[in-house]
């Protein structure tokens, strides 16, 4: 199987409302608008595509602040089960890293504090935990720590 990250595109979008029902069952996952506001908001989004298998991932950051100042959020990051465990969602985000390092940025996220694969992942790659957000994913009420990564110039 080969994957490629490209740039986000709009007819990826229904594709990636489709995998936030999937993998958030309970939560109140994205719609096609949210993502398309996203993307005219001049967020940084990139899909994974498999071949086979078309869009299996996505995922997402923006970039807040001016030139020599700038912070960065990862929005979101999503892979279908069936791709999960197989280094996609890893490559995902160190594609958004190597963006936020580009701007010397540190980056910010939220994640579920029962979701142990993914905190594994943001510890591996510099995150650390610095709050928790009580109830913070809605409708479940489910709580979320917030994580830091510092901000490293790119090579």
């Amino acid at each position: 199987m080969t994957v490629r990250l490209e740039p986000l595109r709009t007819e990826d979008l229904e594709r990636c409302a489709e995998l936030e029902k999937l993998l958030f069952p309970g939560e109140d996952p994205w719609s096609v608008r949210a993502f398309q506001f996203e993307l005219d908001n001049g967020n940084y989004y990139i899909g994974a595509h498999a071949d086979p298998g078309g869009l299996v991932g996505y995922a997402g950051i923006s970039e807040l602040g001016s030139p020599g100042n700038y912070e960065c959020e990862v929005h979101t990051i999503g892979v279908d089960p069936e791709f999960q465990g197989k280094g996609i969602g890893k490559a995902l985000l160190r594609d958004l890293l190597d963006r936020a390092d580009q701007l010397n940025a540190p980056v910010f996220l939220e994640v579920r504090t029962d979701n142990v694969p993914a905190i594994s992942l943001y510890e591996a790659h510099g995150f650390e935990r610095i709050g928790v957000r009580r109830r913070y994913y809605q409708p479940s009420g489910a709580d979320a720590y917030t994580m830091a990564r510092p901000g490293r110039p790119s090579e």
